[in-house]
């Protein structure tokens, strides 16, 4: 659509994604000086939309952007009283004691939340202070100025045809235009791959390495609920198959967040992340306490895990990633969202100065250096090697090893051990079918299980059916021709959603996208061993839309 002409908005800052990196930012603009204009554009219907509600939060993020948080009624109410980490087995576990870890890994101070609420309030602060803020408003393009700086986006476009083509119902969108946009559209957004790749931000860093994370909100009996309890596990049903874990958050209002995360740098094809995590909800441990609840929602999105030496570059001219953008997930203690803060602060910070200077388009070079050097850095430094020790050495090795590689990291600032890479993609780490054994899954029971539409429509993901689909195949006949005879085409079962199916029709054997159960957990693009399958924005306001709790 570079032929349509469009109307245009100028603002100081354009912000892409208002999540709590990008909201962040805003509100650290405006304390900065009241007269920026800034506007933040998000994709889902409303601030929070696209934000599965459930995470342990550490505030130091709060503490640094609005340290009366309290006071102006920010909905962190359920403290974390109690850490628990087992071992599981198929019938049994063996809790881990909490002495050896790291003091980094102790949650007291932290809080359980829904993060879709609190950037739902996040949002209001911003608000309040005048930034401009438009839901449902999709950010599918990226506008380059004459020296090839990035100088804005295209947004709100709307009624394309489903070849992608104009139609007579077709909103050609806006241009909104700043002196620097930053992206903030969460782990994998798809401008933010355009960038890192068109400035080749990627250069001389570790490959970035994701996980995909599958949550249910439950309502479980007041007589099993311990609100501000927190659990995490290792070990069964994934054993040797793959890396991962799982999550169990009491909340209040006797809601309990049940999450399951899978390493995407699984070998084996044949791997069904999303049965394991209801196989997982069986053992008798997690189903004594399910037992009697409801589940009420359900989403899944990816994770990045590579860490430290996996961030590209964050800036090119006119343009900063943030949080997700870059990855900045502190993988042993499953946190980002204090990372995600601090970048957004960080990058308003140097925003801030460039414009007061009286400067626009160029790097904002400030930003970079205070991630890597200052609190974000150091946070994700101590913890660098242990995702690739798991990838490596397997589970128990890398418990042992990553627990002695962050007390060193924590008391000397040393590691004995360098700074380990990553390898493989993990699209390039997936095996060829014929190479690895089937697995058979038990089916869903209805009451603890279900299957993965049943469990879609838990997430409110709606698209509209006459857009273009939002999940492009380079060479539609790979999946078929490549992907099923040499990987048994894997994506049947990595997507959570049940996007995309094989079925026979007319003797022949069809690939089918179903774009509409989408979740945009964007793991399809990231799996995909052909690479095969690129992930770009639909239009406005479709996905999921997550309950607000």
């Amino acid at each position: 659509m570079s032929d349509v002409t469009r109307e245009s908005m100028e603002y100081d800052v354009v912000i892409v994604g208002a999540g709590p990196a990008g909201l962040s930012a805003a509100i650290r603009l405006k304390q900065l000086d009241a007269d920026l204009n800034v506007v933040v554009l998000e994709k889902g219907s409303e601030v929070g939309a696209h934000i599965l509600s459930g995470a342990v939060l550490d505030p130091c993020g709060l503490d640094a952007l609005i340290p009366d948080w309290k006071e102006k009624g920010a909905p962190l109410n359920v403290p974390v009283k109690d850490d628990n980490f087992y071992m599981l087995g198929e019938a049994g576990g063996v809790r881990i004691p909490n002495f050896p870890m790291p003091p980094l890994m102790n949650n007291h101070g932290n809080y359980i939340v829904s993060m879709g609420n609190v950037c739902r309030w996040m949002a209001e602060q911003a608000e309040e202070l005048g930034v401009e803020i438009f839901p449902g408003m999709a950010c599918s393009e990226l506008v380059y100025g004459e020296n090839g700086e990035v100088k804005g986006v295209v947004a709100g476009v709307f009624g394309l045809e489903a070849d992608g083509s104009i139609g007579p119902n077709t909103e050609p969108g806006m241009e909104l235009h700043g002196k620097y946009v930053f992206l903030s559209e969460g782990v994998r957004g798809s401008l933010a791959k355009e960038v890192i790749a068109k400035y080749d931000l990627s250069k001389g860093k570790e490959p970035q390495k994701f996980g995909l994370g599958m949550k249910e909100i439950w309502e479980i009996d007041p007589d099993k609920h311990r609100e501000g309890s927190v659990t995490h596990t290792m070990g069964w049903p994934l054993g040797s198959n793959a890396g991962g874990g799982s999550f169990i958050y009491h909340l209040e209002n006797n809601q309990v967040y049940v999450g399951f995360v899978v390493h995407l740098n699984y070998e084996n094809p044949h791997l069904f992340p999303y049965m394991d995590f209801q196989r997982f909800k069986h053992h008798p441990m997690v189903a004594e306490l399910l037992k009697g609840g409801k589940r009420v929602a359900y989403g899944a999105r990816a994770i990045s895990e590579g860490g430290y030496q996996s961030m590209p570059k964050m800036v090119a001219p006119g343009v900063a990633l943030l949080g997700c953008s870059v990855g900045m997930v502190n993988v042993p203690r499953i946190k980002g969202n204090h990372n995600a803060m601090l970048s957004g602060k960080a990058a308003a910070e140097a925003a801030f100065d460039a414009i007061k200077a009286d400067r626009s388009g160029d790097e904002l070079t400030a930003y970079e250096t205070e991630v890597r050097e200052g609190a974000i850095g150091k946070d994700l430094k101590k913890v660098r090697n242990v995702k690739p020790m798991w990838s490596k050495w397997g589970m128990l090795p890398s418990l042992a090893l990553g627990g002695l590689d962050m007390w060193t990291n924590s008391l000397f600032g040393v590691s004995l051990f360098g700074t380990m890479g990553h390898g493989k993609t993990d699209a390039a780490a997936t095996g060829e079918a014929s190479k690895h054994k089937p697995i058979d899954y038990p089916k869903p029971d209805g009451k603890l299980s279900f299957d993965r539409l049943t469990n879609v429509s838990f997430s409110m993901t709606n698209h509209e059916e006459s857009q273009p689909c939002h999940l492009q195949l380079k060479d539609p006949s790979v999946p078929i021709s490549v992907n099923l005879p040499k990987y048994a085409e894997p994506a049947q079962r990595y997507c959570p959603a049940g996007v995309y199916e094989v079925v026979e029709k007319d003797g022949q054997q069809e690939f089918v996208v179903n774009f509409q159960n989408c979740v945009h957990c964007k793991t399809c693009d990231i799996k995909d061993p052909s690479q095969n399958i690129n992930w770009v924005t639909p239009q406005g306001g479709d996905g999921p839309n997550y309950p607000n709790m």
